[in-house]
């Protein structure tokens, strides 16, 4: 398989990543009603880690034990990054509105190539970074339209700072996660990060009460998110970023709010925006710009 065909086809695994994701949005939301955040984070995690340990497993009696012990070392600290991003925008929302969070987590966009760049010396490529600024353009569309009058800095609060907070967490993530998994055993790095997610999401229980109601919904979103949309999604986003960049991943990842506004409208009942319809061209747009047309040195690759 040569690189061009790989990073086509870890594109398309990560873009199938985002619509799990953005499918299950009304789910989650709808479960949250009967179950504390950080439970339903435990839970799922948990449930996760041994689905990813069960399929792994095979993998993992083939491996020899340094590799296995690099790549979950690595894959713990991405996993780090991943639920301390959760925690953030799990507070954050007490504090602000819906709109303020969606625009302010979707930062995460624009800063992977920025910090990627501060870290590595590496910048990304010039159609990445126009793909990116359209989406961003989009993703602001898409989000700051609410009902209290959108995003203003002027009203700025603790709950944007925390939110702030969890697009740097959550860039730094896509960035950690493909520095490892193009330098040990993705399988290993797959489960270090779950693993090392659902041990800190039990332990964060202590700062909110947990909280259940056992019903259809909320275990209907525990088995579709933990199976889905936690051991086959992560699985594949840590395959998927052996071959391609992080700018890319987190560009390809712009889709997920776009999702949930489909799924939103058409099993939620919510009404389609003219601004959400610009929002989510211009995303598809971005992401358009960066695969429809690969570069000159990505061909000769």
């Amino acid at each position: 398989m040569t690189s061009g065909t790989a990073r086509w086809r870890a594109d398309l695994a990560l873009t199938l990543v985002a619509f799990v994701w953005g499918a299950t949005f009304v789910m989650v939301k709808e479960a949250l009603q009967e179950v504390s955040t950080m439970y339903f984070l435990a839970l799922r995690f948990g449930l996760a880690s041994l689905c990813m340990l069960a399929l792994f497993l095979p993998a993992f009696r083939r491996m020899p034990v340094g590799e296995l012990w690099r790549g979950l070392r690595g894959g713990a600290v991405a996993g780090a990054f991943l639920c301390l991003g959760y925690i953030l925008q799990t507070f954050g929302l007490r504090y602000t509105t819906a709109g303020n969070s969606g625009f302010l987590t979707g930062l995460n966009i624009v800063l992977v190539p920025v910090i990627g760049a501060a870290v590595f010396r590496r910048w990304p490529q010039a159609r990445e970074l126009l793909g990116v600024g359209v989406a961003a353009a989009g993703l602001a569309m898409l989000t700051i339209p609410t009902a209290d009058g959108g995003f203003s800095l002027s009203h700025f609060n603790r709950g944007d700072l925390l939110t702030v907070g969890c697009a740097i967490t959550f860039a730094c993530h896509l960035l950690v996660l493909g520095y490892y998994s193009q330098r040990e055993r993705f399988e290993a790095v797959a489960v270090g990060q779950i693993v090392c997610s659902a041990i800190l999401s039990s332990l964060s229980m202590s700062i909110e009460a947990p909280r259940i109601v056992w019903s259809r919904p909320v275990v209907t979103a525990l088995l579709v998110t933990a199976i889905l949309g936690t051991a086959v999604a992560f699985a594949t986003q840590t395959w998927a970023q052996q071959f391609t960049t992080p700018t890319r991943t987190a560009l390809i990842f712009a889709l997920e709010p776009v999702v949930a506004l489909g799924t939103a409208v058409l099993v939620g009942g919510e009404r389609l925006t003219a601004a959400a319809v610009v929002g989510g061209a211009l995303i598809l747009a971005g992401i358009v710009t960066v695969e429809i047309k690969p570069s000159r040195r990505l061909l000769c690759e």
